[in-house]
């Protein structure tokens, strides 16, 4: 059973049975169950065309579930539009879809998290980590989202912060590997921003593609993270870079600053240094400062830390840190990152552990236990 195809074509079929005048959260439902159908059925008797079984079968759960609730008599003008069997109507609904859960009856926030979960596929715990919530409030999130949507006609998409807060979302998720969604992500903004004339839009694109452009070179073949400053630049792909900072320019001549141009500008200038010694740490805080005027953003100011230890010296770096609530998460690492540059390696040999401890998944913490591990041998070492 191929996953990633019917993950794929989840989006396009969502989107016909909006259109055929299905509401969204019954919608949703019924293509879930047809997806339930699918994993049951095809590796028996897979059909001809996947996208008109799906849009079929998920139909006739959205009717049958219409039928069995007090909507039955005002919908049963739609048993005559049921689609026939054969190839479904080859359009793309999902950039649609990521407006019309950006609907103005919901708050930005459930907004998001509803688009991630119906239309990204991602799971409530990806979307919790993502918000830095626990997954519990985020389930309860998303619910009382379904339940507002529930029977609103989508005549009112909604906004472009919301739908680009999403793609940001999906990217993220996408990259760290969990779900591998950063192409779709780029290629949905793309979109966007053949529609939409806003820096904003262009600020994403921007850092999407200088982000992208250096995937390869993140994990080494046994599956293991590579940090930023030992990866092979020269794998990096530079088109995309150039592409990317083309953008970058043309929306920052704007003058119209936004949290994901002043993002896409840090990564350029980590992609612009020819070495990690060579990184220009001055500048990267600087934007930092303007980000965290921008967002106000913990995950902002921790990441600053870093940035402030690499220009300034690691105690700089670590008065910065202890700033912030020690809770948030990548704290720990980002310490024991900054007390071994300051030569104190019993402490960071300490928090690398602790931090593998509470890594959100497997390749973070083997990285961290491997640098424990590191540090503890080259202490016992003579």
């Amino acid at each position: 059973m191929d996953e990633t195809l019917l993950r794929g074509l989840t989006p396009s079929v969502l989107g016909i049975l909006v259109r055929r005048g299905a509401d969204f959260a019954a919608a949703e439902d019924a293509v879930q169950e047809a997806l339930v159908e699918a994993v049951r059925t095809w590796p028996a008797d897979p059909p001809r065309d996947a996208k008109g079984w799906l849009v079929t079968v998920a139909w006739r759960r959205f009717l049958d579930a219409t039928r069995s609730d007090t909507a039955r008599r005002r919908r049963e003008d739609l048993l005559d539009e049921e689609p026939p069997p054969g190839p479904a109507p080859a359009v793309d609904d999902t950039l649609q879809l990521y407006f019309l859960c950006a609907h103005p009856s919901l708050t930005p926030s459930s907004a998001v998290a509803l688009t991630l979960r119906a239309v990204g596929g991602l799971t409530t715990r990806q979307i919790a980590q993502a918000y830095l919530v626990p997954e519990a409030t985020m389930a309860q999130r998303i619910s009382r989202a379904k339940r507002t949507v529930s029977g609103v006609r989508f005549d009112r998409p909604g906004d472009v912060a919301t739908v680009l807060r999403v793609l940001y979302l999906v990217f993220n998720e996408g990259y760290s590997g969990d779900v591998d969604l950063a192409a779709e992500a780029i290629r949905l903004t793309r979109q966007l921003a053949a529609r939409v004339d806003h820096p904003e839009v262009s600020g994403l694109l921007a850092l999407m593609l200088i982000h992208h452009a250096r995937r390869a070179t993140r994990t080494a073949p046994d599956g293991s993270l590579v940090p930023l400053a030992e990866q092979d630049r020269g794998r990096w792909d530079t088109g995309a870079i150039a592409e990317g900072v083309r953008i970058l320019q043309a929306a920052l001549a704007r003058d119209r600053l936004g949290e994901f141009q002043a993002q896409a500008a840090i990564a350029a200038l980590h992609a612009d240094a020819p070495t990690a010694g060579q990184t220009d740490w001055v500048q990267i805080v600087e934007w930092y400062d303007e980000l965290a005027l921008l967002t106000d953003s913990p995950v902002v100011r921790l990441n600053r830390a870093v940035a402030v230890g690499e220009a300034d010296g690691p105690r700089a770096g670590l008065a910065a840190l202890a700033a912030l609530d020690d809770t948030l998460p990548r704290h720990t690492a980002v310490a024991a990152y900054l007390h071994e540059r300051d030569g104190d390696v019993v402490t960071a040999a300490r928090l690398y552990a602790e931090a593998a401890r509470k890594a959100p998944n497997l390749a973070e913490r083997d990285h961290l236990t491997r640098q424990a591990a590191r540090l503890n041998s080259a202490r016992r070492s003579p």
